[in-house]
């Protein structure tokens, strides 16, 4: 999320309450086949409450969706590779911002196949990450969403 703009406060509108409009976030789904032949993807901890995720961020002005999700890709995992033209699948969620309340969000979610992995990265010394394969990863993370769609990925570019 630091690279590129936050989002609008939700209580800014008329009205005073939340919100109920979902803002949008970008996301990358990074993924290798192993010498084996088999795909893994990468999961990495959330900053805060060290949940499993993928990387994702709010949009960054001048750059597209897909490559906001790369992006975020290489400053929240260390990796980069080359992304999807099209969007593998979206969830919702609700983000919990810095003060506390609760923002309704949809995750539009780009494949990632990994060329790169660093040692060193932006928010390296934030997040764990690891490789498994897809149902694993599919059991780890919170959102049924996401769950769902690790659940049938095919390891692949779109």
């Amino acid at each position: 999320m630091k690279s590129g703009a936050t989002p609008r406060d939700p209580r800014s509108r008329q009205g005073g309450g939340p919100s109920p409009v979902r803002l949008a976030q970008y996301a990358a789904l990074p993924w290798r086949r192993t010498p084996a032949g088999q795909v893994e993807v990468l999961l990495i901890t959330s900053r805060e409450t060290r949940r499993w995720v993928i990387p994702k961020g709010w949009p960054i002005k001048g750059l597209k969706p897909r490559q906001t999700a790369a992006r975020e890709a290489w400053e929240e995992a260390g990796v980069e590779g080359r992304t999807g033209a099209r969007k593998i699948g979206v969830f919702d969620y609700d983000k919990r911002l810095s003060g506390g309340q609760l923002q309704p969000v949809r995750v539009e979610v780009y494949s990632l196949e990994v060329l790169g992995l660093h040692d060193e990265w932006p928010e390296a010394h934030q997040r764990e990450r690891r490789w498994m394969p897809a149902p694993e990863a599919a059991s780890l993370v919170d959102e049924p969403g996401l769950s769902g769609l690790l659940a049938r990925f095919p390891g692949r570019r779109d």
